[in-house]
């Protein structure tokens, strides 16, 4: 049980080689990070059992008031509420803070909660399972059957 950075040990066939025009920055993006392992960018958790679970991006960071948070870490918390099927999380400039967060929750599992309410439960969850200064100042939430592509 622990988690990390997904770095890979062996080349593997399409594995990429460079990135055009800028073979220096390759290098210092998937190469520099971990010498001897390819960085993927991504976090990932073992299991005691061996089973891997991809965390999120690492670098999807928000500064807050000086405090880097990882925006995985904050959907996951979120993901856990009874009414949120999916989140995204995103920064956005702020005058203060250096940058804000708002989430935008997508396809609620249940409609029985208002905007605010949800909001209120969501900021609460995430000050209680994160830190206060992580919770939104913002909460969009996404009307259900509202269009979205294939993936979702």
């Amino acid at each position: 049980n622990i988690s990390g950075a997904l770095c890979i040990s062996r080349a593997w066939p399409g594995m990429a080689r460079t990135i055009y025009k800028d073979h220096k920055r390759f290098l210092e993006t998937y190469l520099t990070p971990y010498p001897g392992f390819f960085f993927t960018g991504d976090g990932a958790y073992r299991t005691s059992e061996g089973y891997y679970q991809l965390t999120g991006r690492l670098d999807d960071i928000i500064n807050i008031s000086g405090h880097r948070l990882g925006t995985a870490e904050v959907e996951d918390v979120v993901n856990h509420h009874v009414a949120v099927a999916e989140s995204a999380v995103i920064g956005y400039p702020h005058e203060i803070k250096g940058e804000g967060e708002t989430l935008a929750f997508l396809h609620p599992k249940c409609l029985s909660y208002t905007q605010e309410t949800l909001a209120a439960e969501l900021r609460e969850l995430i000050s209680k399972k994160i830190a206060k200064y992580a919770a939104p100042e913002y909460v969009q939430v996404r009307p259900a059957g509202s269009p979205s592509t294939h993936s979702g």
